[in-house]
């Protein structure tokens, strides 16, 4: 008998549950480095296009340029972020999310809907 037909997780393709620990789990794993401060946060503003260090410092209230520049470098990273160094005067750099951060935004904008009460 297929067990894939009466295991929705296996038809996705999605690891069947087991005993592990916390440290082995991907999910975990990457709940743990959205939860740091501003890592998710970060992403939002990057939606509507590419912006300047700048910009993302002004539209992500109480965040500091150090903590955004580090945010920024986890997210780089991690493949959900892209740098474009500018080749003005004086020198900037422009921000975008890559493919795999535009399919993270989706995901947190459906975890978002779902913990708003209703």
């Amino acid at each position: 008998m297929d067990r894939t037909a009466e295991n929705p997780a296996a038809q996705a393709g999605i690891d069947t549950p087991v005993p592990k620990h916390a440290s082995e789990c991907p999910v975990e794993e990457w709940l743990a480095f959205l939860g740091h401060r501003w890592n998710a946060l970060t992403l939002w503003p990057l939606q509507t296009g590419p912006k300047p260090h700048g910009e993302l410092v002004g539209r992500l209230a109480g965040i500091r340029p150090k903590v955004l520049t580090e945010r920024l470098d986890g997210l780089e990273q991690r493949g959900l972020v892209s740098r474009e160094l500018l080749a003005s005067f004086p020198r900037g750099v422009l921000y975008t999310l890559s493919a795999r951060g535009r399919s993270l935004v989706l995901v947190l904008d459906r975890l978002e809907m779902w913990a708003k009460p209703g």
